[in-house]
């Protein structure tokens, strides 16, 4: 690792710092609210319940399938928690510690953080020898390399892009179905990998702890099918999966705890119960009864549970509610009348009310309006700028002639949400109509949420949904949700209003090649003003991630670096006699 490396890595973590300590305070002198005192939120950076015993089975409690677990396919953050966490290893990973030093990177297969040469353009990786998968055979560089490729297959869409992106020879590339490879990701040996990127990019091993630096043996890969069992590098394995109804993990008995210094492993099982209803979810933890003693759940509280938490202070202490660092924001399809024109789409920003929304997602004990597209921890002082300067309730009048502008009255237009999202629907729907934008609702199973409104053919004018950078850099947020020439007709995983801007794409360009992180930094931030004039999306909220959990739940925090998902690195039982077997 050069020394430029060093000095852009720990300005990254130092960003991510800054974030977690701008949000300290209550409510200040002008009625806003800071999170960090909020009573609601008195967890958050904690660590529940002590150390974990070794054994016992942990349940989780989940609404919904997993989006993908096919590591070339997984990008969605708590999917990316379980996967890399538990069936998974990947180059490097990160720490498993809440608050900021989640955001560190530590070792995982690779021996070191990586060697960088060429000006950053060539990264080295060394395995760390004795490395097995579930069935005791050696795990190799070339089976990294083959996931790398395999994440560029037509059939196997919705992944990061991270390798397409940087790769030397990635344009064109379909993966190795064929037998073709990428010459730019070179194996000299069983334990070394090389990787050739067309432009510098000195935040290359932030990048290889993405799922697609997992590996995957070439005789074990079934393309798509791929997705219902991976083949295991992490502590356990997949015993049973029945789609929507439960995944059974058990031990990986080849797993070496010697070259892991992230993953304890601590339950002998882990059940994924699925299907369930939120508030039924909700309602099982909160009694934690039985067997839901020693469960988790998956998705976050619903805003009509929160009273019964936060009024029962024995409840309440179970509740973890770690930041998101995630926007969530109402994206429109710029590509598609009537929001290929930028009066419609600012007409949406002036339309939308904010604070409905932040109340239908749980209300201000839990979210923070968004004032800007990347989360706060992206900006100097860990605080989103506000350079729109919408009321909060929006600007219905604004809106209206925003509108006539555009030579419309009024207009009529879908959005997608996920069911969970329902709500927050329901309070776009409402904060539009109110300028003459008829919306109507169309909701979709959170587990087929993101393959719906990545086919841009057939997908709605608006979708609800949010973006969180994979590492503390605005070159992992506004490349990936506003670089138009990323944009797939199927499997679209991060533009979701389709923006193609010529001025934008050039200046994400300038910033990239931009040695100096300071300069960097201060370039994204001043480049999302400029995305947020255009209106190719308008924020909302942003959100912190509360979670309930048993009484008999040890080790639990939200990771920051996951978006406030539980860490599945070290969660476990604080007795396991007393789990379900």
């Amino acid at each position: 690792m050069n020394k430029r490396t060093r000095v852009l890595a720990t300005a990254l973590v130092t960003t991510l710092a800054l974030g977690a300590t701008g949000c300290a305070g209550g409510e200040k002198p002008d009625g806003s609210r800071d999170r960090g005192k909020n009573p609601a939120l008195a967890n958050s950076g904690a660590v529940l319940g002590g150390t974990p015993q070794k054994g016992g089975t942990l349940t989780i409690l989940s609404n919904q399938d997993f989006t993908h677990l096919d590591p070339a396919r997984n990008w969605v953050m708590g999917d990316m928690d379980f996967g890399t966490r538990l069936l998974y290893r990947t180059l490097l990973t990160y720490k498993a510690e809440p608050g900021a030093k989640g955001g560190e990177l530590t070792t995982d297969l690779a021996e070191d953080l990586g060697v960088s040469s060429n000006g950053a353009k060539t990264w080295t990786f060394t395995l760390k020898p004795g490395l097995k998968y579930e069935d005791g055979t050696p795990i190799t560089a070339q089976d990294v390399k083959y996931n790398v490729e395999r994440s560029f297959s037509p059939d196997l869409p919705g992944g990061p892009d991270y390798a397409a992106r940087y790769l030397v020879g990635a344009e064109g590339y379909q993966g190795p179905a064929q037998g073709k490879h990428l010459d730019s990701v070179k194996t000299p040996d069983d334990r070394t990998i090389v990787f050739e990127l067309r432009k510098p990019f000195a935040e290359f091993p932030y990048a290889t702890v993405l799922p697609t630096f997992a590996p995957v043996p070439k005789s074990q890969d079934k393309g798509p099918q791929y997705d219902n069992r991976p083949f295991s590098s992490g502590p356990y394995k997949i015993e049973s999966y029945a789609r929507d109804k439960q995944l059974v993990l058990v031990r990986n008995t080849h797993w070496n705890a010697s070259t892991d210094t992230v993953r304890k492993a601590y339950p002998d099982r882990i059940v994924v119960t699925m299907g369930l209803k939120a508030n039924q979810i909700d309602d099982r933890l909160i009694t934690a009864a039985g067997a839901d003693a020693s469960a988790v759940s998956w998705d976050k509280l619903r805003p009509e549970s929160t009273p019964k938490v936060l009024t029962k202070p024995d409840v309440k202490a179970r509740l973890l509610a770690e930041s998101t660092n995630c926007t969530e924001m109402l994206q429109m399809h710029t590509g598609r009348a009537p929001f290929d024109d930028v009066r419609v789409r600012r007409a949406v920003q002036y339309a939308l009310d904010r604070e409905a929304v932040l109340t239908a997602s749980g209300g201000p004990a839990l979210n923070d309006p968004a004032t800007a597209l990347m989360p706060g921890s992206l900006f100097s002082g860990g605080k989103q700028p506000d350079t729109l300067k919408i009321p909060l309730t929006g600007d219905v009048e604004k809106a209206k002639q925003l509108l006539k502008e555009a030579g419309k009255t009024s207009l009529t237009t879908s959005i997608t949400v996920s069911n969970g999202d329902k709500a927050v629907g329901e309070a776009i729907q409402q904060s539009l109509g109110r300028a003459g934008i008829k919306v109507t609702i169309e909701t979709v199973d959170p587990s087929a949420f993101y393959d719906t409104i990545g086919d841009t053919k057939n997908r709605t004018d608006l979708a609800y949904t949010g973006w969180c950078p994979d590492f503390p850099s605005g070159s992992t947020f506004l490349p990936f949700v506003f670089d138009g020439r990323y944009i797939k007709e199927k499997g679209n995983s991060g533009n979701h209003s389709l923006f193609r801007d010529d001025a934008t794409m050039k200046r994400m360009d300038e910033i990239a090649a931009m040695t100096d992180a300071e300069q960097a930094n201060k370039a994204w931030q001043e480049l999302d003003a400029q995305i947020l004039a255009k209106a190719p999306t308008a924020p909302a909220v942003v959100e912190r991630r509360p979670l309930l959990v048993g009484t008999n739940i040890a080790g639990a925090f939200g990771h920051t670096s996951f978006g406030g998902q539980i860490d599945f690195a070290t969660v476990g039982l604080k007795d396991p006699a007393k789990s379900a077997s």
